[in-house]
């Protein structure tokens, strides 16, 4: 692989507003930190929406529109809106954003499994809201809900519907298999961007074997028809990152999945994260994609085709 892809996932779903202080909840944090990343290197901003009076996850079409216009006029940087939101939310919700900005690129989890956030809890005496200690321990019995249906449907609002392409998020072995079906009955279209996500509870383990057998079980099943990406859970971020740029991936950092730049240093923005990433990979003697580059490596419709 010549160009490496960095994506920065910028505020996610998961961390909460008492976990640190520099994680983006209203809408001019969202887009500042965003454009910050941008110009640090992130090629792909992967985006969700919180209401800014108490940072709750947000499906909200309208909280998107206050920060995407912003974006796409101070950075050319490739928008990938969730699909996956929250567990809170019905897949009518988790859609509404997507479907109002028809984005390059969106989010695609590929399947249904449990997602445990509520060892979190035990890491904080107090919460600043009480939905952050609600959400956290929901997540004890909660799925997170990703049916075939589900991912049919995505693909056919989406994917047919506005020209969207997807990161497709695979938490599991088995979520590759599930992309290799849909492949099969032609419902995706190549080149796959394949992000591995390593490190959350429910899914696969943050180590060295488990990334390099879901980087052999991919190869086995997509061939030349995917471009992969890794992204690892709070602690694991950077070396799991490191070893999977060594391996040909791309990478993604970002305050979704981790809030620090060091043991026991919190990350005071995405850009720091984005940095740290690109200093590494620099040097590693590779380079890192431009905003259009990632267009041509993954094949997306454009920046002027979007609806924002």
């Amino acid at each position: 692989m010549s160009k490496v892809i960095i994506s920065c996932a910028v505020t996610g779903a998961v961390h909460t507003p008492t976990m640190s202080p520099h994680l983006p909840v209203t809408p001019d944090e969202i887009a500042t930190q965003a454009i910050e990343a941008a110009e640090a290197g992130a090629a792909i901003l992967h985006l969700h929406a919180r209401y800014p009076e108490d940072g709750r996850p947000s499906p909200d079409p309208a909280l998107f529109m206050q920060f995407l216009p912003r974006i796409k006029q101070s950075t050319d940087a490739v928008v990938n809106i969730t699909t996956g939101g929250s567990w809170t939310m019905t897949l009518e919700e988790r859609l509404a954003a997507a479907e109002r900005a028809s984005p390059e690129l969106a989010s695609l989890n590929m399947g249904s499994m449990n997602f445990g956030m509520f060892p979190m809890l035990g890491k904080y005496k107090d919460f600043k809201f009480g939905w952050e200690r609600e959400l956290l321990e929901g997540s004890r019995e909660t799925i997170f809900r990703n049916t075939f249906a589900d991912i049919e449907g995505i693909l056919e609002r989406l994917g047919k519907g506005h020209g969207t392409k997807f990161e497709f998020e695979c938490y599991d072995t088995s979520h590759l298999y599930t992309l290799a079906h849909f492949l099969d009955r032609k419902l995706v279209t190549p080149p796959l961007f394949v992000q591995s996500i390593f490190g959350i509870l429910g899914g696969q383990g943050a180590d060295s074997e488990t990334l390099m057998h879901a980087r052999r079980t991919a190869d086995r099943l997509f061939g030349g028809d995917y471009h992969w990406s890794v992204m690892a859970s709070g602690k694991h971020q950077l070396r799991l990152g490191t070893m999977g740029a060594l391996n040909g991936a791309n990478v993604r950092v970002g305050l979704e999945d981790s809030l620090y730049a060091g043991k026991g240093k919190l990350a005071t923005s995405n850009a720091e994260q984005v940095r740290m990433i690109r200093s590494i990979v620099e040097q590693l003697s590779m380079e890192v994609a431009t905003p259009e580059e990632a267009r041509q490596i993954l094949a997306l419709k454009g920046g002027d085709q979007v609806g924002f």
